[in-house]
């Protein structure tokens, strides 16, 4: 049953994509696909891309896809997932298919006849053990295998801290962090005479950061990140990494040059731009019409030692232990070193010199500022996000507050008067007490849950009742809508509405459309100021409905509603819809607007269901 309710979602959305979608005709088609094993917001999946995007010209047209591994995973999504492709790209079929990462080789090698048969493919960032352990390749899959350099990067951390007597390697729960531990348990048998080793494996990530705070100085951390830990909180390796580097009292290593600027100090490490650039130039041949040998291919991707000079201070490491070769990330260059010659120019030279280190000390601040607006960009957008939206519901907060203010002055002026006169009246004086103590705790509440949803803090993802975050937004909603003279009709569930995600960033998600579906009925007549709010379920689906009378959406504008910077307001930004789809695909659901011209809009969110266990239910 699920099955069929995946293919068929799945041919429905394609149909419709398709009457957009022209043709390219085969003497033209310079498509190329990347299919990444991960998510898009990888950090080692964007230095490929813009390793490859630097390489095409502008002539290609580049599309990726992404499996979302490991947060998706199982037969039925990937069959989903196969019919999915092969059918969006029917008309447009790709003419070199490129695998990044080992899960989307797998991937394509066992579903090619169905995807894409006859179109060679390019593989990258694949390991060269996977690539050992399965049979040979078809003659048209090529590609440079890579190696993680894990005894190098246990290597190079022991030569930096020749006093080192305690290895700790941290791993975490997913599939790929146990093959990482594999890995790891094999490689650190050539070190056991010089360490003591321990695993720090599947541990929940609050254990693991209170175990790493209480490392003792001998002692050094080596770590691949992970992408889940062991209460099932889904990371980026580059985000568990930086944790770890933040939390432990010992230098912290890893094997990816993503790592670098986060905290750790450095590692034997490949480059994942160079990966990009290296399947660029395949690609070429391949567009071109070439079909590169294999002596021509390297025998595998170069690693390099990378280090943060700045880690390299922290910790006190003598430079001159620092290899040949090693590439020292944020070192500020000398004057001798970048101008060997000054001293022969005098004076004028010196000044120019001077004025040039300026310039790249400034460069290089920019290009931190950069690196870190880069990690922040998804957080800081929803935050502000709130933000914005708080300041269109300060009305509707401020009579929320000022009803049990207004009530408890009341009641502390009649106390007053019980108090003036001569009689017994110690009852009533409970009475009051009583009912300033219940509207404080109302205040205090309404107080609270502002604070929650304003909070700038990292995502919290457990399981919640969608049902209970619609509730506890319900008292501002209908203060707003009470105060922009808009009815608003709310509909709960009358079954479970169990979800997994961020109950706060579900939050925004209906304060969003709330607040956009009364812009819409603003200015029209009494009558067609409403708003109908509710949450429904349908097997393993959870729905989120929210419908105006408005004027409707016109055609034109459906096809980009939900692109950034794009809005149908005379003074909106355009970021309040980008970011909604943007929140609603991280917790694996998605988002769509119907409309009926001059009768209203209705947007709706769907969401997969989960039971109290945090696990997909089955349809």
């Amino acid at each position: 049953m699920l099955r069929a309710k995946h293919r068929s979602i799945v041919r429905l959305w394609v149909a419709c994509w398709l009457l957009f979608a022209p043709a390219v005709p085969a003497e033209e088609n310079r498509c190329v696909l990347v299919l990444y094993s991960n998510n898009r917001l990888l950090p080692a999946n964007i230095e490929f891309e813009t390793g490859l995007r630097e390489t095409l010209d502008n002539s290609t047209e580049l599309n990726a896809e992404f499996l979302d591994y490991p947060r998706f995973e199982g037969e039925s999504y990937l069959r989903a997932l196969t019919t999915f492709l092969h059918e969006k790209y029917a008309l447009r079929p790709p003419a070199v298919l490129i695998a990044g990462g080992k899960g989307a080789l797998d991937f394509v090698l066992r579903h090619r006849a169905e995807l894409f048969p006859g179109v060679p493919v390019i593989h990258a960032a694949v390991s060269r053990s996977f690539l050992r352990s399965r049979p040979p390749l078809p003659a048209d899959v090529v590609g440079v295998p890579i190696e993680f350099d894990f005894p190098g990067t246990i290597e190079l951390a022991l030569r930096l801290h020749p006093r080192a007597r305690r290895l700790v390697l941290v791993t975490g729960a997913s599939k790929q962090d146990r093959a990482w531990e594999a890995e790891l348990r094999g490689d650190v048998a050539q070190f056991q005479d010089r360490v003591t080793t321990e695993f720090l494996a599947g541990l929940p990530t609050d254990t693991l950061l209170q175990r790493l705070s209480g490392l003792d100085g001998d002692t050094l951390v080596v770590t691949p990140g992970y992408f889940e830990d062991g209460v099932g909180h889904l990371f980026s390796p580059r985000e568990a990494a930086g944790l770890i580097a933040a939390a432990a009292a010992a230098p912290v290593y890893g094997p990816f040059d993503t790592f670098i600027g986060i905290g750790i100090v450095g590692g034997s490490m490949p480059n994942f731009a160079a990966m990009g650039q290296q399947a660029g130039r395949l690609v070429k041949d391949r567009l071109a019409g070439g079909a590169p040998a294999a002596p021509r291919l390297p025998e595998m991707m170069p690693k390099a030692v990378n280090l943060d000079w700045r880690q390299i201070r922290r910790w006190d490491i003598d430079p001159s232990a620092i290899p040949d070769g090693a590439i020292v990330r944020f070192k500020p260059p000398t004057l001798l070193e970048q101008h060997a010659t000054a001293t022969v120019f005098a004076t004028v030279v010196f000044l120019l010199q001077a004025g040039l280190i300026a310039r790249l000390l400034f460069e290089s601040r920019r290009r931190r500022r950069m690196e870190l607006a880069i990690q922040q960009q998804r957080f800081e957008l929803a935050h502000a996000s709130r933000l914005a939206v708080a300041g269109e519901l300060t009305g509707a907060i401020a009579h929320e507050i000022n009803q049990p203010l207004g009530a408890i002055l009341s009641n502390a002026d009649a106390a007053d008067l019980l108090l003036a006169s001569d009689e017994d009246r110690r009852d009533e004086l409970r009475a009051i007490m009583a009912d300033i103590r219940r509207d404080n705790m109302r205040a205090s509440e309404v107080i609270r849950r502002l604070r929650a949803l304003l909070a700038k803090q990292p995502a919290d993802w457990h399981t919640f009742a969608l049902n209970d975050a619609v509730r506890e937004l319900e008292p501002v909603l209908r203060a707003e809508a009470r105060r922009r003279g808009v009815a608003l009709d709310l509909r709960l569930a009358a079954t479970a509405t169990t979800l997994l995600g961020d109950r706060v960033q579900i939050q925004q998600v209906l304060i969003n459309l709330a607040l956009n579906a009364m812009d819409a009925a603003n200015g029209l007549p009494e009558a067609r100021r409403a708003v109908a709010l509710s949450v429904e379920r349908d097997a393993d689906r959870l729905t989120l409905v929210v419908r105006d009378r408005g004027q409707g959406i016109a055609p034109e504008h459906l096809p980009r509603l939900f692109d950034s910077f794009f809005s149908t307001k005379p003074r909106g930004m355009g970021l309040g819809l980008s970011i909604t789809r943007t929140l609603v695909e991280a917790h694996g659901g998605r988002v769509w607007a119907e409309s009926d011209p001059g009768a209203g809009a209705v947007f709706r969110v769907e969401w997969p269901a989960v039971d109290d266990a945090g696990t997909a239910e089955p349809a």
